[in-house]
């Protein structure tokens, strides 16, 4: 039995290999198969070919990784470690590595974002995969829409809590270390007086609003000492031994202290733009009025749908108005399919402007019927399907995108990276809903031969 040679049952031949089989038969495959690679790398600038190490991946490869990392719903590291090890993620960004090669720069997936953030608009790629999908849509003419909000991975904003990060980052991280480095006096102040306090405060489970408005009164008095003490000391020695982004850090927190003490004497619905997070300054407050949770931290997106197929209007980190984008979302499905007969929209939507645009332009909507006329019986009925369409397809998209795609809690910086996150969770989500459809539509072998 030892000297018994194998039999090969497949056989490399002319770059063909059994793995490539079952990539090819599998999900992956058919993702891979229902994008447009070429077209999607029409959007970054030719491959620059001068010095240094050459990249690990062609613009296809970056396209890629996006969508594993949306559709794979793990961290950086957990994708760069699975695509050492799995040759199906290899052959989906079109990069297959050797016996004895290994990507060791967990860092990769922060540079792909950057190049595409710097060289590539989402509007950009959006359109390009949509006018490549658009011929799987069946039901054209009805388009869905509705608003959500995709929260940033942000700890719970309190105005002490953000008072204090800024006064650790202007004593601790600036002050004392440029003194230390700079070899000067530490300027006189109250910071470690103040910590205890802070730490007294911290400890226990309930403040009255009394402590909280002493608390932050004397964090405001605190941070405009210390912003003075380290404008001084970077006057002095001309700014040396900062950072371009300790910079926009101290234009950030000057922003802070003018609005907290804009607050101390005025009512919070007052302030415009108010800065909820010190290290992601452009994430603002947005009031959704949900029963359980009425104000989010993060991005809001409106939200478009045809066929199951969805497709982003706006997204914006400052609070608007959906049923304002109603005519702009006609227009945009427009430019993209046929047209719009039939539209589902909620209660919101229903403005007398957004009325008489839809009866002008023959749009029957799923709206409440105003006036003594009812609807007939089909009209009920067609109201009712497209309702109930857009309150479980359209809203439960919502869901799937946050606990599969990786959009529960946004934990990428930068308002442009965020907003690519989305923008390839819900391209990701819908690749894979168009490579089942047309695993589905696709004829069995058998009927082929006849």
């Amino acid at each position: 039995m030892k000297d018994t040679a194998q039999l090969q049952i497949f056989k490399d031949f002319d770059g063909y290999s059994p793995k490539y089989h079952f990539f090819k038969n599998s999900l992956f495959g058919q993702i891979k198969d229902s994008i447009p690679w070429d077209e999607l790398a029409g959007c970054l600038p030719a491959e620059n070919t001068g010095p240094g190490a050459p990249r690990w991946f062609d613009a296809k490869g970056m396209f890629g990784m996006m969508f594993l990392k949306a559709y794979l719903n793990v961290s950086d590291r957990q994708l760069i470690e699975r695509f050492n090890t799995d040759y199906s993620l290899q052959m989906f960004c079109g990069k297959l590595l050797a016996e004895d090669k290994q990507i060791r720069d967990y860092t990769l997936m922060t540079g792909i974002r950057a190049y595409i953030e710097d060289h590539c608009e989402w509007e950009q790629v959006q359109s390009v995969l949509l006018n490549h999908w658009k011929k799987d849509v069946n039901n054209s003419h009805v388009l869905l829409m509705d608003a959500t909000c995709y929260e940033s991975y942000i700890r719970f904003p309190t105005d002490v809590k953000l008072l204090w990060e800024s006064c650790e980052w202007v004593f601790e991280k600036q002050l004392f270390r440029l003194c230390k480095i700079l070899k000067t006096k530490r300027p006189r102040s109250k910071y470690r007086e103040q910590k205890i306090k802070q730490l007294v405060y911290f400890r226990k489970r309930r403040n009255t609003h009394k402590e909280t408005l002493r608390r932050r009164k004397s964090l405001v008095y605190l941070l405009e000492k210390g912003i003075e003490q380290l404008q001084q000391i970077m006057d002095m020695f001309r700014g040396e031994c900062m950072r371009p982004e300790d910079f926009a850090c101290l234009r950030t927190i000057k922003k802070i202290l003018v609005q907290q003490t804009f607050l101390l004497t005025h009512k919070p619905s007052e302030l415009k733009d108010r800065i909820v997070s010190l290290h992601k300054p452009y994430v603002r407050p947005i009031v959704r009025g949900k029963e359980n949770k009425p104000v989010e931290f993060g991005m809001k997106v409106h939200m478009l749908q045809v066929d199951g197929l969805s497709f982003i209007d706006k997204m914006s980190f400052r609070n608007f108005n959906e049923c304002k984008r109603l005519k702009i979302s006609v227009v945009k499905h427009k430019t993209v399919f046929k047209g719009t007969t039939q539209l589902g929209a909620d209660r919101i939507y229903a403005t007398n402007e957004n009325r008489r645009y839809c009866t002008r332009n023959s749009i029957f909507t799923c709206f409440p019927k105003k006036g003594p006329k009812n609807h007939s019986k089909a009209e009920k009925i067609l109201s009712s399907e497209i309702s109930k369409q857009r309150a479980t397809v359209t809203e439960g998209i919502f869901g799937t995108h946050k606990d599969h795609y990786g959009l529960r809690k946004i934990k990428v910086r930068g308002e442009k990276r965020e907003k690519l996150m989305v923008l390839f969770a819900t391209m990701a989500a819908n690749a894979v809903k168009i490579a089942k459809k047309r695993n589905r539509e696709e004829p069995a072998p058998r009927e082929k031969a006849a």
